[in-house]
């Protein structure tokens, strides 16, 4: 996120990081990176720096139905498969975090917030945008995915294949007309709905078909990152590594790879030369359209709620302009 929590004061990051992890931080700069977490550099007096990221469990709910304890619960199995894949399996391109004085993975900093602290990396992304800069490092990373899908560790969580605020989101697509008061992009935002409600209805449908489909066959389920671009790579002196490992999950390997393959089909047939697992074209279908889907009911989400013109909140804007595009992102779906 751009901007700083106003409800999470500093100084409560600071003394979990020194009552939970020992480390009495002499400054705690904060990071204006990435979309969806918090995070701070901090450094000790010793020049000793360490990455401490607050998720926003209120933000992290799914449902209606769902709570900031189940999201809570969530983060903490996908953390410690990660920390079961570098210590358990020896891969130690995976930056897991670092764990609390009672063994936990995350802690619990208020009813929203939580804290996860990983070793600081000293490097750059891979590229910009989430897309690599050379095709050598993407090869890198598939190499990465064979070595994690092939590791039978730890206790990451089945995808269940829920689509985050699907719920919210058909309920808006109900009630186009309803105005919208919350902020400065509630009418633009309810308007590029109206426009597009029908074509999102047909996403729907078509996702929840899939989903039956791919979730019918349990065997291909792998340990998977969930978002392996090349923002959650970076390039170190060392190699490369994996970092943001809030999204793994037991899944088809197809979560992994639908966005790395891209235009590129000889990744995927290198993957499946090298593992042996048949890449399901459906299943790759299936992850696009819930990004596509989280990214826009996330969006509509937000707008639909009382907000302000903000840096997150014009760059949500943009976003979501160009994700609620279904006629020009799936014609095969749309003018079927």
């Amino acid at each position: 996120m751009f901007t700083e929590p106003g409800d999470l004061p500093i100084i409560a990051v600071a003394d979990a990081l020194q009552v939970l992890w020992g480390f009495r931080a002499a400054s705690l700069e904060y990071q204006p990176v990435g979309f969806g977490s918090h995070h701070w550099l901090a450094t000790d007096r010793t020049g000793r720096r360490l990455y401490a990221t607050a998720d926003d469990l209120a933000a992290k709910r799914r449902t209606a139905h769902d709570t900031t304890d189940d999201a809570f619960d969530r983060l903490g199995h996908a953390f410690g498969t990660a920390l079961a894949l570098r210590d358990e399996a020896g891969l130690n391109f995976v930056i897991a975090p670092l764990l609390t004085a009672t063994g936990r993975v995350v802690a619990r900093l208020s009813e929203r917030y939580s804290l996860v602290v990983h070793p600081y990396v000293t490097g750059t992304e891979a590229g910009e945008d989430g897309e690599f800069t050379n095709d050598g490092d993407r090869q890198a990373v598939v190499d990465m995915l064979i070595q994690i899908h092939r590791a039978n560790v730890g206790q990451p969580h089945v995808d269940d294949f829920v689509v985050p605020h699907l719920d919210t989101l058909q309920a808006m697509i109900r009630h186009t007309s309803d105005a919208w008061c919350s902020g400065p992009y509630a009418q633009r935002a309810r308007e590029l709905l109206r426009t597009h409600a029908r074509d999102l209805r047909v996403l729907i449908a078509a996702y929840r078909s899939l989903a039956r489909r791919v979730g019918s066959q349990p065997a291909r389920m792998v340990i998977t990152h969930g978002e392996p671009h090349a923002g959650n790579v970076i390039v170190t002196t060392d190699g490369l590594v994996l970092v943001d490992w809030d999204t793994t999950l037991a899944a088809p390997p197809e979560r992994d790879l639908w966005d790395l393959g891209g235009d590129d089909a000889s990744l995927l047939d290198y993957y499946a030369a090298a593992t042996g697992i048949e890449i399901d074209d459906g299943a790759l279908s299936l992850y696009r359209l819930w990004y596509d889907l989280a990214e826009v009911g996330g969006y509509l989400r937000l707008f639909q709620s009382p907000h302000e013109d903000t840096a997150d909140t014009r760059e949500s804007w943009k976003e979501l302009q160009h994700f609620l595009r279904p006629a020009e992102r799936w014609p095969s779906l749309v003018w079927a």
